[in-house]
């Protein structure tokens, strides 16, 4: 935590003569680019191997109707013929996975009043008039909606809905161009559950406003830069 936050501060202090008292906000911007740049090579395998699966599916659906009545069966061909084709049904996850000990480290970094045994001077950083610790409902009490730190929020959570809102409908046009589920009628059995995933699937960006709303603002930070960060990447590698 100390040698984070070592980290944190030293980028502030480089940012500072361009972002004055945001620095520390442009910090948390920088590092998460950082962050997303590592992890892009991981973000470049997973849509490779999506791409894969997505190819796979016939020879899957020839599986579900060999084994439609034998579901052990069925998941043991399925898995070994991904074994056959080096395919893995979780390289999609591994981005994911890989961020989560950046965000939780910056999100107990800016809960956490002491640091080392001192005082956390993080804590002391603002965004324009919303302090990098406080959370959303801190902005409502301070000033309400309208208020400074309020507004602040205002434009994440439009820079938000933005960003969710391409992403449904990126989502929307992959599953169209390369569905996962056998088409109505052709007589393919379907995956149990699937088809409600599959729905639900497109509004999973919106559920980043809910996330929002309740971590420190500085972990807020990191997911409206990383779901960007992703839209734009989506955007490329699956086109």
């Amino acid at each position: 935590m100390s040698v984070f936050a070592s980290l944190v501060e030293h980028l502030a202090d480089l940012l500072q003569p361009l972002f004055g008292a945001s620095a520390a906000a442009a910090a948390i911007v920088l590092f998460t680019a950082l962050v997303r740049l590592l992890v892009h090579p991981l973000s470049r395998a997973a849509a490779r191997g999506q791409k894969a699966r997505t190819a796979l599916q016939p020879k899957i659906a020839e599986l579900r109707r060999k084994h439609a009545r034998n579901p052990e069966k069925l998941q043991k061909a399925v898995l070994e013929l991904h074994a056959e084709e080096k395919v893995s049904p979780l390289s999609g996850c591994l981005p994911s996975l890989c961020q989560l000990p950046a965000f939780f480290l910056l999100y107990h970094l800016f809960s956490s009043t002491s640091i080392g045994g001192e005082a956390n001077a993080l804590l002391s950083h603002r965004l324009f008039a919303a302090p990098l610790g406080g959370r959303w409902a801190d902005a409502l009490g301070d000033g309400g909606m309208f208020g400074g730190a309020g507004l602040v929020y205002a434009v994440l959570f439009a820079l938000v809905a933005c960003v969710a809102a391409f992403g449904y409908r990126l989502t929307r046009r992959t599953m169209a161009a390369r569905p996962v589920l056998p088409a109505a009628g052709d007589g393919d059995q379907q995956v149990p559950g699937l088809g409600a995933i599959t729905k639900v699937m497109p509004f999973m960006s919106f559920f980043t406003l809910v996330t929002v709303a309740v971590v420190p603002l500085a972990a807020a930070l990191y997911i409206v830069t990383s779901t960007t960060w992703s839209a734009v990447e989506r955007a490329v590698l699956y086109r």
